[in-house]
């Protein structure tokens, strides 16, 4: 994989937003923990230093050796990068009289610094910190102010080093994507070479060398990310990849049979297998969400063992992970906080004798759908909303019965179709229905009811990251609502959730 652009991360959550947006520019960068820098730099071009939880005023704040990075080659410090680069050069960072956290504008632009070629004052920008820069070494200027904070971004004297208070990776600073193109492809001289076609050149050339002649069992899921894993592998292995569908009992309605269907023009090898009873056995009164998460996963690699025994020889287990599942599930590239475990996430157990690839693990969700469109899968299945790993187990706030998932299934089947029905489909990233582990009292045709509450969730986003419910039609909810109450024995209650990730997530467990 060409290596372009080198992130260190500082545990900001944002990190993996600043490789969405240099992907986004077409080049390929890398995302490393501060700590552990590769020591062979010839094959990155520039440098970017993350924001942090951290204040660099505390002893124990991330404290990199940018010996062989500052003044060498392109470096754009973020927020805690930043005031990290003033501090170590002899600059003041003190802490802020008041939280600098949201929308603020930039004044006092050096036009002719190329960091802000074609961006004008008034620009809006997202500030979220607590300190701040107060003074400069004698060896860096200023080249950009907002009205609270003088030091909004500057540049060290005779080196392409700079650095900014603001965060241009998220949505809210508007040129925030123009910046970055200045830095990388006008002052880093970048190309802008990195492609979905690249990618499945360089993936399935790089599957061939791994994989050889070995044979493969992936795990399909119905979904988008598992369906372009499969074909990756199938285009680079062929016959020696063996598919297999989990009913885990705890899929949408008619799921199981319409996923088989639907992968039966595909090409692909593909078993499925009912293993319901197997799942909600091993959930039988488990509440707690992780244990839940735990369970499904041990559940699946228990599975995938016993198929993998009935194929001779297999060597892989493929999962179709995705960054975003990476970085919720654990601490892998700096002292970011765990935000929830993800089942396909941190390897296998001792007595599985499987390897594990992951083809996708370094793409975003938008990125997967580009990949799949470049490998011809339908426009259908690409477009399908993401689903989670642990299925309905984690829209059900409670303990997972099969009344309960029953119930759980018409009302999701109820919503889905009609966001479709209504051509509401497309215009949402995501959409389910959770189960509350509250009853309701109601009244149905005179008598008094004591039934379930459900909330219906939807929400737009491009990767998962970060996520905006979505302003359904009155008319459309009230419909939903209606049918869901009148058709759905159990449930007397429809509410609908109006969060936004952050701060809440986009699954309710």
């Amino acid at each position: 994989m060409q290596k372009n652009i080198l992130i260190l991360d500082f545990g900001s959550q944002y990190t993996q937003l600043i490789a969405r947006r240099v992907r986004e520019l077409n080049i390929y960068c890398e995302i490393k923990p501060y700590n552990k820098i590769p020591e062979d730099l010839s094959e990155f071009k520039a440098v970017i230093l993350s924001g942090s939880p951290f204040s660099v005023r505390h002893e124990d704040a991330p404290t990199p050796d940018l010996s062989q990075i500052k003044g060498k080659l392109p470096l754009l410090g973020i927020c805690y990068g930043a005031q990290h680069l003033i501090q170590k050069q002899g600059g003041s960072v003190e802490a802020s009289n008041t939280r600098e956290f949201g929308r603020a504008h930039l004044q006092d632009i050096k036009r002719d610094n190329p960091l802000f070629d074609g961006i004008h004052s008034g620009s809006q920008v997202w500030m979220s910190h607590s300190d701040s820069i107060k003074s400069l070494p004698d060896n860096v200027h200023r080249i950009a102010s907002t009205e609270d904070v003088e030091m909004a971004a500057f540049q060290f004297d005779n080196e392409q080093t700079y650095g900014i208070q603001f965060h241009p990776e998220v949505y809210h600073t508007t040129d925030g994507l123009a910046l970055l193109e200045n830095f990388l492809v006008k002052i880093a001289q970048v190309p802008q070479d990195w492609t979905p076609a690249k990618f499945v050149d360089m993936t399935v050339a790089d599957l061939k060398k791994t994989v050889g002649n070995q044979k493969v069992v992936l795990g399909l899921s119905g979904g988008v990310d598992s369906s372009v894993a499969a074909v990756l592998l199938h285009k680079a292995i062929g016959k020696n990849l063996y598919c297999i569908f989990v009913n885990n009992g705890l899929l949408r309605k008619f799921e199981f049979e319409d996923v088989l269907e639907q992968y039966k023009d595909m090409g692909l090898n593909v078993k499925g297998v009912d293993a319901a009873e197997r799942f909600l056995t091993a959930l039988k009164d488990i509440k707690d969400p992780e244990e839940k998460r735990k369970r499904i996963g041990n559940a699946f690699i228990e599975v995938f063992d016993d198929e993998a025994h009935q194929i001779k020889d297999v060597t892989y287990l493929a999962q179709g992970t995705i960054y975003p599942d990476v970085i919720e599930s654990v601490s892998v590239n700096g002292p970011s906080v765990t935000i929830k475990s993800h089942h396909n996430v941190g390897g296998l157990p001792e007595y599985m004798k499987l390897k594990v690839v992951e083809p996708l693990k370094m793409l975003f969700k938008d990125e997967v759908r580009r990949v799949g469109s470049e490998l011809g899968i339908s426009p259908l299945l690409l477009g399908r909303h993401p689903f989670p790993g642990p299925g309905l187990a984690i829209r059900i706030l409670d303990d997972i019965t099969p009344e309960k998932v029953s119930i759980l299934q018409e009302v999701d089947y109820i919503f889905i179709k009609a966001l479709r029905d209504w051509d509401l489909y497309d215009k949402v990233w995501q959409a389910g229905a959770m189960l509350l582990p509250v009853h309701s009292v109601g009244v149905m045709g005179d008598e008094r009811t004591y039934e379930k509450v459900v909330a219906l969730r939807a929400v737009e986003s491009t990767d998962g990251m970060t996520a905006d419910w979505v302003d359904l039609p009155y008319k459309f909810l009230q419909n939903v609502s209606n049918k869901i109450i009148n058709q759905v024995k159990g449930v007397n209650r429809v509410v609908y959730d109006i969060s936004s990730k952050p701060p809440s997530t986009i699954e309710w467990e």
